[in-house]
C-alpha cells in the first residue's frame, strides 16, 4: 500500500509544518476492505444518457432492476418538455434561502397541494426526502436562544422509533441517549409500541414509524399505531417515502392500512418513487412545520428542489389523479410479478406489496450473484449488512413499468440459473 503525504508549503508563521499523514487515518485500508467485498465498487460506473427500465453504463446496456422511479414519468418526453419550460419560467436554481430572498412559486404550490392532500395547514419542502427527516429530527431536539426574550429548547424531547425505521431516522437521533431520549419497539407491533410507551415519563414524545419500509416491502399497521400514540398524548411521524401516491386508494391494496394516515401529526413524503422525480415535504400542524424553516437546518442551510423539479412533481401528482388506472395497473403487474417468482419457487418477503425482496442469504453469496446478474446484463439492487442484519441479504425488487414482458421473462429465467448455481 502507498504511504500518502500531503507536502506542506512553506508559510510566514513562526513554527515548521509538519507532514500530514494519511497512514494515520484507517480510510485507506477501510477503503481497501469495502472494495474487496463488493461494498462500494473499484471504479465508479458512469451511467449515459436517462435513468429508467434500461441504462447504459461504461458502454454497456443493462436492464435497470435497481431503480427507484417506477413508473419512469421521468422519461416521458411531455414531462421533460414541462420541466424545461418551467426551466424558462423560473430558473435552474433558487438562487438563496426562501427565509431571506422568499418561496419560489412552484414551491409554494407544491406545498398547497400537499396540505390538500393530507389535510394539513402547513407544509415544508426539501432538498430530498432524507433531508426531511433529518430536518425534522434536528428541529424536534433544537435548543437556541434567539435573543434574551426569544428562544426555543426541545432538549428533553424523547423519540421512539420503529426498529426498522430508515438510516435518515436513525442517524441524527444518535446524539440522544438510548434507553433515557431514544427509544425503540418492535417492527410494526402496536403491542410493543404501547409497553415502551408505558414507561415513559415525558410530555414531550415522538413516535416515528414508515408507512411501507424498503427492505422488505412491509406495511405498517398505521391506524393501530396511530390509536396507540394517541391513547398516550404522543405526536406521530410518519415517513411515507415509498407509499405516496401508489397506496391510500379504495380499490389498492393497504387501503384500510392508509385510511388512517391524515391522522399522523405530521407526514413526511418522497418525490421520487412514484413521482419519480426527486424532493421531499412534510406535511403538519403550522406552529410545529413553519418553525422547521429556521431551526431544521436542512431548509435554512441548504438549497432545496430546483424550482423546474417542484413544478414537474405537482404537474405529475395532478396527473396521476387524474389518472389512477396507471398506478392501478402498475400494482397489478407487480402483483403478477410477485406470483411468477413465488411459483419459480423464490423465497420473498411477506407482505405482497409492490417491493418484492427475494431472500438470498449469506452477504457473500449475495455480492457473487450480483456480480453474476450483471455479467448476464442486469443491474440489480442488493440490501446486505448494514442495511439488514448480518447474513440476511436480499435482491430488493421495484419493477420498472417500462420493463416489458420479455424483460419479465428473460429475468426470471436467468435468476433461476443463478439461484441452481448458489443454492439461494
Amino acid at each position: 500500500m502507498v504511504v500518502a503525504t500531503q507536502i506542506i508549503q512553506p508559510t510566514s508563521k513562526n513554527f515548521i509544518p509538519q507532514p500530514i499523514k494519511y497512514s494515520n487515518w484507517p480510510n485507506s485500508a477501510f477503503l481497501e476492505s469495502c472494495q474487496s467485498a463488493g461494498y462500494l465498487l473499484d471504479q465508479i460506473n458512469i451511467m449515459d444518457g436517462m435513468s429508467g427500465s434500461r441504462i447504459e453504463r461504461n458502454g454497456r446496456q443493462l436492464i435497470n432492476l435497481a431503480g427507484i422511479n417506477i413508473l419512469g414519468l421521468q422519461e416521458n418526453p411531455e414531462f421533460i418538455e414541462i420541466f424545461c419550460d418551467k426551466t424558462r419560467q423560473y430558473g435552474l436554481a433558487t438562487g438563496g434561502s426562501r427565509l431571506t430572498q422568499g418561496v419560489c412559486v412552484p414551491h409554494w404550490l407544491l406545498e398547497q397541494k400537499m396540505n390538500e392532500i393530507w389535510g394539513k395547514n402547513y407544509t415544508l419542502t426539501f432538498g430530498t426526502g432524507a433531508l426531511a427527516n433529518i430536518g425534522f429530527i434536528n428541529a424536534m431536539t433544537a435548543a437556541l436562544p434567539v435573543d434574551g426574550q426569544i428562544k426555543i429548547d426541545n432538549r428533553d424531547a424523547v423519540f421512539v422509533l420503529d426498529r426498522d425505521c430508515h438510516w435518515s431516522l436513525w442517524n441524527p437521533t444518535s446524539k440522544l441517549k438510548y434507553g433515557e431520549q431514544l427509544f425503540s419497539f418492535k417492527h410494526n407491533d402496536p403491542d410493543d409500541l404501547e409497553k415502551v410507551l408505558k414507561k415513559i415519563n415525558s410530555p414531550k414524545v415522538v413516535v416515528v414509524f414508515e408507512t411501507v419500509y424498503s427492505s422488505d416491502g412491509s406495511v405498517a399497521p398505521i391506524g393501530q399505531l396511530l390509536d396507540v400514540c394517541e391513547k398516550y398524548g404522543a405526536l406521530s411521524y410518519v415517513d411515507d417515502a415509498n407509499g405516496f401516491m401508489i397506496y391510500g386508494e379504495r380499490n389498492r391494496p393497504f387501503y384500510e392500512e392508509y385510511l388512517a394516515l391524515s391522522r399522523a401529526t405530521f407526514i413526511m413524503v418522497s418525490f421520487s418513487k412514484a413521482i419519480g422525480i426527486e424532493g421531499g415535504a412534510i406535511s403538519g400542524p403550522a406552529e410545529f412545520v413553519a418553525t422547521f424553516e429556521f431551526l431544521s437546518g436542512t431548509a435554512l442551510f441548504t438549497a432545496t428542489m430546483q424550482p423546474p423539479t417542484a413544478a414537474t412533481n405537482l404537474e405529475i401528482i395532478n396527473y396521476l389523479q387524474a389518472h389512477p388506472e396507471i398506478m392501478d395497473n402498475y400494482l397489478l403487474r407487480c402483483s403478477q410479478f410477485r406470483q411468477i417468482l413465488l411459483d419459480s419457487g423464490f423465497c420473498l418477503n411477506n407482505t405482497p406489496s409492490y417491493i418484492n425482496s427475494v431472500y438470498v442469504g449469506k452477504d457473500e453469496v449475495a455480492e457473487q450473484v450480483r456480480r453474476e446478474l450483471l455479467e448476464l446484463g442486469y443491474c440489480i439492487p442488493i440490501f446486505r449488512y448494514p442495511a439488514v442484519k448480518r447474513n440476511q441479504a436480499v435482491i430488493r425488487l421495484m419493477l420498472n413499468n417500462q420493463h416489458t414482458e420479455s424483460d419479465i421473462e428473460k429475468f426470471i429465467q436467468d435468476l433461476k440459473k443463478v439461484r441452481d448455481k448458489y443454492q439461494f
